[in-house]
């Protein structure tokens, strides 16, 4: 059965003639995953296959590295002396050893082509070969269990490839085109080539080379973050104008108080208003005394009592101070009497008789009677 394992070139050096000089691990030990049908076992979801130490250092395993081609990408077949020359850009050395739990090998690359795509950045290994699979289930020394045991490992070439999978991690079937078998993931699915490729984003200013998943969740999270703050923002943009608002309407209740401050007077101007109140119905009852003046403002008093003393054509579209200086008028003139006494004055001054219209009209009565019971007397004296 053919299989192929993959590792990163390393340590390269150029000789004087040009050619590309290296040394690489390639296979090792331990257990590899496969799906069933690449080992010829449809019926299993995945195989363990086991590569012991003593099997993969094993004399003739190593010996068979020595001198093999290297190829510029695995061919379709196995190379022969047939297809060497078709496709072999390099070969292996001999000084073949192990290196821990992996192979190493030197190599050379000799052809200008094959150099030029390593320089251009194809530095992967990927060995081929070949080797009789054990169906034999057991457990290896660190207590893994296996269901297969590779045997007689042989060597038949080792390709330059884009990308192994392993990198310096040596790993049976990496960098599979279509000669050999590939492992299997740990969860029992074949595992596919992948081509990571890296992105730049900026992260609080400082640019970062993620791979794509990675500048996906960054890119999420800092939406997430975009949108919180806008989300913050607005929070604080409504309540600051509600506190504007409320000041506001603080400010307007504020003024409205000041305002009925303003209107309500105190107790000295209280009393000057009403005193100035009483002269004024005072003054208008003299004048006229028939005058209703309930329920009036003062301007309204002073007009009905100039209304009724010279008439509605007197005051017919004048002007408040005009009424009042009229009303003046006819309270100075009302104040004029014969020897400097002013009966006006008086009665202001004394204030408004609480008479009843009914108690002057007994007094009237009274005052007739008695005038006819001396009538007699008056005119036997003339």
């Amino acid at each position: 059965m053919q299989f192929i394992d993959a590792a990163p070139i390393a340590g390269t050096r150029r000789t004087a003639d040009g050619y590309l000089v290296a040394d690489v691990k390639t296979a090792r030990t331990g257990i590899q995953l496969y799906s069933g049908r690449e080992v010829g076992k449809p019926e299993m979801q995945s195989v363990k296959v086991y590569r012991s130490a003593d099997q993969v250092f094993d004399k003739a395993s190593l010996g068979s590295y020595a001198h093999k081609p290297v190829t510029n990408d695995h061919p379709t077949e196995a190379v022969t002396a047939d297809t060497w020359k078709a496709v072999s850009v390099g070969q292996i050395g001999d000084e073949v050893a192990r290196d821990g739990e992996f192979v190493r090998i030197p190599l050379v690359v000799m052809d200008a082509a094959a150099i030029k795509a390593i320089d251009d950045g194809k530095r992967e290994l990927s060995a081929g070969y070949t080797c009789d699979l054990a169906w034999e289930p057991g457990t290896t020394p660190e207590g893994e269990k296996y269901d297969a045991i590779q045997k007689d490992i042989r060597i038949n070439h080792v390709a330059i490839v884009e990308r192994g999978r392993a990198g310096s991690q040596a790993r049976i079937g990496d960098g599979v085109r279509s000669w050999g078998a590939a492992p299997v993931t740990s969860d029992q699915k074949p595992k596919e080539e992948k081509i990571m490729t890296l992105k730049t984003v900026t992260v609080d200013g400082i640019p970062v080379e993620v791979t794509d998943q990675g500048a996906t969740v960054i890119g999420t999270l800092q939406q997430r973050l975009a949108d919180a703050v806008s989300k913050l923002t607005a929070t604080e943009t409504a309540h600051q104008t509600a506190l504007a608002a409320k000041d506001a309407e603080l400010a307007k209740k504020d003024a409205e108080l000041d305002a009925t401050k303003a209107k309500v007077l105190s107790d000295a101007d209280l009393d000057k208003r009403v005193q100035a109140r009483a002269d004024l119905v005072a003054k208008a009852k003299v004048l006229a005394k028939d005058v209703k003046i309930e329920g009036l403002s003062d301007a309204a008093i002073r007009k009905a009592v100039v209304v009724a003393k010279i008439g509605d054509a007197a005051v017919a579209d004048k002007s408040d101070a005009y009424i009042d200086a009229r009303f003046d008028m006819l309270v100075e003139d009302a104040g004029k009497s014969a020897g400097g006494v002013d009966p006006f004055r008086v009665a202001v001054q004394n204030g408004l008789s609480q008479t009843t219209d009914a108690n002057a009209s007994a007094t009237a009565h009274k005052a007739m009677v008695s005038d006819l019971e001396s009538a007699w007397q008056t005119k036997g004296a003339k």
